[in-house]
């Protein structure tokens, strides 16, 4: 029996066990509200679409996605698309979309959002992962980041608990440090936190991962309060 109830709050680590997590907001929040991107959100469904000013760049949120795609970001001319699941660390996901402003050369909050420029085998290196060929490898032999730069999907990431469903995907022409900032947030050694129940069902019946509680720490809203905070009135569209 689990010593955790439900609505525990707890710290998750390595972070690719953690699942998702309901840091949406993280996600979507920054585009919206600090570079002020358009952005449309359905309520009835959860869907959020967020375009940059120049119309080059969109994210789509969907959480009802049949396949568990639930994130996905596009590039247009040249045309390049990211995609990550729901067992795709949001805090990794966020580390993506925040450093897309500074793709289209908005460098506000620049010293806020970091973009790593340490390649993918010294991040493998530092956290502990094996760099072999075009393949990184987790310390546990669970999660693994692979190069096939002559295939349409150049960058895909995947979890043996999750097999057939890739927790992130990079086709061609996506620029490197997309890549390099989320691997830097999903090697990180250190613990995320999470709903217990919002834990991936092979986490929790599993010994890989190490879940230890949270004491005294704030309750982070909910994936429906999050979005709901995007209609906010005086928010700016």
């Amino acid at each position: 029996m689990s010593p955790y109830a439900h609505d525990d709050r707890v710290m998750v680590s390595p972070r690719y066990m953690a699942g998702a997590g309901d840091r949406i907001a993280d996600v979507i929040g920054p585009l919206i509200h600090l570079f002020e991107w358009n952005h449309e959100h359905d309520a009835a469904t959860g869907y959020v679409k967020v375009d940059s000013p120049d119309g080059s760049l969109f994210v789509d949120f969907a959480p009802l996605h049949p396949l568990g795609r639930w994130l996905t970001v596009a590039h247009h001319e040249p045309y390049w698309e990211v995609m990550f699941s729901r067992e795709a660390p949001l805090e990794a996901v966020a580390a993506v979309t925040q450093a897309l402003p500074q793709l289209l050369g908005d460098a506000r909050h620049a010293d806020r959002i970091p973009i790593t420029d340490m390649p993918l085998d010294q991040l493998a290196e530092l956290n502990g992962w094996s760099a072999e060929d075009s393949l990184l490898t987790s310390p546990d032999l669970y999660c693994r980041l692979e190069h096939t730069p002559g295939e349409e999907t150049a960058w895909q990431v995947e979890h043996v608990c999750h097999e057939g469903a890739p927790l992130a995907t990079f086709t061609q022409d996506t620029p490197e440090c997309l890549v390099r900032n989320f691997f830097a947030y999903l090697a990180a050694p250190m613990a995320v936190e999470r709903v217990f129940s919002d834990i991936p069902p092979s986490t929790r019946r599993g010994h890989t991962a190490l879940i230890t509680p949270v004491r005294g720490a704030p309750v982070r809203p909910h994936l429906h309060r999050a979005l709901a905070q995007l209609d906010r009135p005086g928010r700016r569209r």
